[in-house]
C-alpha cells in the first residue's frame, strides 16, 4: 500500500486541540506501519519549520519520533515541502532518514503515472502570493532570516502563519470553487496537454477533498488536511481511494 497525506500544519497556534491532533497523526502513521510500501506527505506538515544550522523548531517529537520508526523499518518516506515548511533542509533527511523534495515530482508506482506536489504557485494567479512566495524562496532572505535568534524567528513564523490563517473565513480554506475557477484544476487540465500520460495528480495546500476525472485516463485529487477532515489517499497497486481515518477503527 501507498499512502499520501497532506496539510498537518503540526504546531499551529490557531488550532486548540494541537496535541490531539499530533497523536491522532501518530497514532494513524503507526497502523500502517505493517503495511505500508511508501509514506508521501505532500507539504505543510508543519504550521511553521526553519532549520537553523544547529537548532530546529521545538516539539513535535513524537511525529519525528514515528517518521524515523518507519524508515528505520524500510518504508520510504517523501516529505514534500509546502508554503509553510519550505525552509527544510538536511535535518529531517539526516536524523529521520525522509526523502526531501522540493519540487513537484513526476513518477511511476506499479505501473500508473503520478503528479506530486503540494501545489502552491500552481495556476495561481494572485500577484501578492507569488511575491510573498519568491521572497521566502530566495536564498538571500533566507540567509538573512537566519540572523534572528531562534526563538524570534519561530516565534514570527508561528505568528505569521496564524495571522495568515486567521483572515480567512472561520480560519479556513474557501470552499471548492469550480472546475472551470480551481486554479489546481487549471493546472492539471493545461498539463495535461503537453503531458497526457499522467494518470493521477495529488495535491495538498488547499484543504478541500476532490476526486475528480479529467480525462478517461487522468485524475486528480486534492487530499483535504490533517486539521479537521483527517483524509488521506491510499494507492493499491491498482486502484487509488480517498479515504478518512477515524481512530480507533481498522
Amino acid at each position: 500500500m501507498i499512502y499520501f497525506l497532506s496539510d498537518a500544519h503540526l504546531g499551529s497556534l490557531a488550532i486548540p486541540h494541537r496535541r490531539m491532533q499530533e497523536r491522532r497523526l501518530v497514532n494513524f502513521l503507526d497502523e500502517i506501519k505493517d503495511k505500508a510500501e511508501a509514506v508521501y506527505l505532500l507539504g505543510d506538515m508543519f504550521d511553521f519549520w526553519y532549520e537553523y544550522r544547529q537548532v530546529v523548531p521545538k516539539g513535535y517529537t513524537r511525529f519525528l519520533g514515528k517518521l524515523s520508526e518507519l524508515t528505520d523499518m524500510g518504508v520510504e518516506v517523501h516529505f514534500f515541502t509546502g508554503n509553510h515548511d519550505i525552509w527544510a533542509y538536511d535535518y529531517l533527511e539526516e536524523e529521520c532518514g525522509v526523502i526531501l523534495h522540493k519540487k513537484p515530482v513526476t513518477l511511476e508506482l506499479h505501473g500508473k503515472t503520478f503528479y506530486l506536489a503540494h501545489g502552491d504557485g500552481l495556476g495561481d494567479p494572485d500577484r501578492k502570493f507569488k511575491l510573498i512566495r519568491a521572497i521566502f524562496h530566495n536564498q538571500l532572505c533566507q540567509r538573512m532570516f537566519n540572523w534572528l535568534h531562534p526563538d524570534l524567528g519561530v516565534k514570527f513564523g508561528l505568528a505569521w502563519a496564524k495571522h495568515s490563517r486567521m483572515k480567512r473565513v472561520d480560519g479556513k480554506e474557501p470552499p471548492y470553487m469550480g472546475e472551470n475557477t480551481e486554479h489546481l484544476v487549471l493546472f492539471a487540465k493545461d498539463y495535461l496537454k503537453t503531458h497526457p500520460d499522467i494518470d493521477y495528480f495529488l495535491f495538498g495546500h488547499r484543504h478541500i477533498e476532490l476526486d475528480l476525472m479529467l480525462t478517461k485516463q487522468s485524475r486528480l485529487m486534492i487530499l483535504g488536511d490533517w486539521i479537521s477532515q483527517f483524509t488521506y489517499a491510499v494507492f493499491d497497486g491498482e486502484h487509488l481511494f480517498m479515504e478518512n481515518y477515524m481512530e480507533g477503527e481498522k
